[in-house]
């Protein structure tokens, strides 16, 4: 069946139409895949996700690229860094919001119109979007667009592979305790930090624990107009933003 016309019957012959998580990569549309941009010039209805009073990043990307006339849903967030991750009013708050926006969804491909739910990097990836798929992928028709994650574009900005031969890779959350992030560093080859932050000195802390430090490099806005690239030892004192990752390079077998 065609990508553009996935139905889903439901009762009275009516038709749902598809809900879509688009994957839009690390942020340069030039990295987009041809099924994300074949489905965003051909909209009628997309969703994405911003903090209040925000444009938002992934809305920033297909700037340009939408149709006159398509129907923009904006999520925003209640919360983000307002709650510590450990208060359970933070699940509660988050699990309403995430229930009401698959409602406003599920009443979009209940109407029978085809809705793309924008994604930063990829869908399944440490994204809000997967908050959506577990509650609508029951009641709904849901595909998935995936693409390039965040950190697939920090690593080639540092211009070096991450891993080599049997090299094992880490994705690590800056969110961990530090005990447990210095057990992972001292276990794994390669490092992907992501959820940087306010747990930057932690992090930092966790690396010179591990003995990786002085290996470690920061990447800032990865495929971004404004990114920036510096081994971490070089920016003592920094408040990194947002989109931050820190990569640590695997030195493994090679020929």
């Amino acid at each position: 069946m065609n990508a553009r016309t996935e139905i889903s019957a439901v009762g009275d012959g009516k038709v749902q139409g598809t809900i879509w998580g688009v994957g839009l990569g690390p942020g340069d549309p030039e990295l987009m895949s041809v099924r994300a941009d074949r489905l965003l010039r051909g909209a009628s209805h997309v969703a994405y996700f911003r903090k209040a009073g925000r444009a938002g990043q992934a809305r920033r990307i297909v700037e340009g690229m939408l149709p006159e006339g398509v129907v923009e849903i904006a999520m925003e967030y209640p919360v983000t860094t307002e709650i510590p991750l450990t208060d359970p009013r933070y699940n509660e708050i988050l699990s309403r919001f995430y229930a009401e926006c698959t409602k406003r969804l599920r009443e979009v491909s209940d109407a029978g119109h085809e809705v793309l739910v924008l994604a930063e990097g990829d869908p399944f990836f440490y994204g809000s979007f997967m908050h959506l798929y577990t509650r609508l992928r029951d009641v709904a028709p849901v595909r998935v667009v995936p693409a390039i994650t965040g950190m697939t574009a920090a690593w080639a900005a540092t211009e070096a592979p991450i891993t080599w031969g049997d090299d094992v890779l880490s994705t690590l959350m800056g969110t961990l305790p530090e005990d447990v992030l210095v057990a992972q560093m001292r276990n794994a080859d390669a490092l992907v930090i992501m959820k940087i932050g306010r747990n930057i000195d932690k992090i930092r802390r966790a690396l010179q624990r591990a003995g990786r430090y002085d290996a470690a490099w920061l990447v800032e806005y990865a495929a971004m107009p404004d990114q920036t690239v510096q081994r971490l030892s070089e920016a003592e004192g920094r408040i990194t933003p947002y989109f931050s990752i820190i990569i640590v390079h695997g030195q493994g077998r090679r020929p």
